[in-house]
């Protein structure tokens, strides 16, 4: 039994292909939009490469570029496709392409799926992409005369200032690492001397932060150096005062920013997914609809359209036997040669040495 099966006159049958052909370049748009969108996020994850480490982070942005290019050709094709069968003889020369056609269209609407998914699940890989290399900008911060280590300063300071965050998980990050670079110590100091001595690393470590974690909304000075110590500061207390410095790090700062441009993204993927979906499937009552026509051989005349021919499950198993049927012509089963007659049959000697002149009749 035929799955949501419609009827169609030829008024219906020419009125579905004309609003299809102009949904076939409407969806055209839509994968205009894809790649767009694909193309956009790939930028803005460009621009902070040197604070994320190396890995699939890409693959989202690649997969969309992929499927809103396969978009606009697979659709441009509907388009044809749809125009040609308001005309029944111009439809015969689709017939055998159409239903391939469809097969290959619902995979392409799935992969628009898969990647509307993705957005929703690449937040992990972004979070462990920029804690490593958020993690490693940071350590090479002092290295402004270490060629390929010379930018990070610039960069990790208008990261700071852009995102308004200070460090990777928060301020504190920077208690743990050396900031500042051995060119700016006064080695002649005894106070740098005993706190390089007092490190087993041999580090200069100060509990002060960059001047671009400040926070110029603050109403007092900035405090960036001895933050928690308050007898070095006026009525200061790091314990209760709120600091004047950015206390989001910048991992979640950023990972905010990639997730809501992500989540807008999906958000849109998934609405194109439906309306590939909803052509797909008027393209499928439009190929049934057009093929049962030609079977009556009344061109004038009423024709039924559905999604599946059978139902699901019969389709399904019909599917699942092909599959599993695919191949096995070609193949000899070693079991069955074993009975066979034209297995080790003898040939037949075809020399003149065993065939005598009595034994040819005479002829009469």
């Amino acid at each position: 039994m035929a799955v949501l099966k419609v009827k169609f006159t030829k008024t219906r049958r020419d009125k579905l292909a004309q609003i299809l052909w102009i949904l076939n370049w409407v969806s055209v748009v839509s994968g205009i939009i894809l790649f767009s969108l694909g193309l956009f996020l790939k930028i803005e994850i460009k621009k902070r490469n040197e604070v994320m480490a190396k890995g699939d982070i890409n693959s989202v942005p690649n997969m969309l570029i992929s499927v809103g290019v396969i978009a606009c050709i697979i659709n441009f094709l509907g388009g044809k496709i749809c125009y040609d069968c308001s005309d029944a003889n111009k439809f015969s020369r689709w017939k055998l392409v159409m239903l391939p056609y469809i097969v290959c269209t619902f995979c392409f609407t799935f992969c628009i799926l898969v990647g509307a998914l993705m957005c929703y699940t690449m937040r992990n890989e972004l979070e462990e992409s920029l804690y490593l290399g958020l993690r490693d900008a940071i350590k090479f911060y002092k290295d402004t005369d270490i060629p390929g280590r010379c930018f990070l300063k610039k960069t990790v300071d208008m990261l700071q200032i852009g995102f308004q965050c200070c460090g990777n998980n928060g301020f504190r990050d920077w208690f743990e690492i050396q900031w500042v670079s051995p060119r700016y110590l006064n080695m002649a100091s005894k106070e740098v001397l005993d706190r390089l001595k007092s490190n087993v690393d041999g580090k200069f470590l100060v509990d002060g932060v960059p001047f671009s974690c400040c926070n110029p909304s603050s109403p007092r000075p900035c405090i960036q150096y001895q933050l928690t110590n308050n007898s070095a500061h006026y009525n200061y207390d790091f314990l209760t005062e709120e600091l004047n410095i950015w206390v989001k790090g910048c991992r979640e700062a950023l990972l905010d920013h990639y997730t809501a441009i992500m989540r807008s993204i999906g958000i849109t993927a998934l609405l194109i997914w439906l309306f590939e979906l909803s052509v797909l499937i008027g393209v499928r009552y439009l190929q049934t609809a057009m093929k049962n026509v030609l079977l009556l051989g009344d061109l004038e005349g009423e024709s039924d359209g559905w999604l599946l021919e059978n139902s699901f499950v019969e389709t399904a198993k019909y599917n699942i036997n092909i599959i599993k049927n695919l191949g096995k012509a070609n193949q000899i089963s070693t079991v069955s040669g074993m009975n066979d007659p034209n297995i080790d049959v003898q040939s037949t000697d075809c020399g003149k040495t065993n065939v005598t002149t009595k034994s040819i009749p005479a002829a009469s």
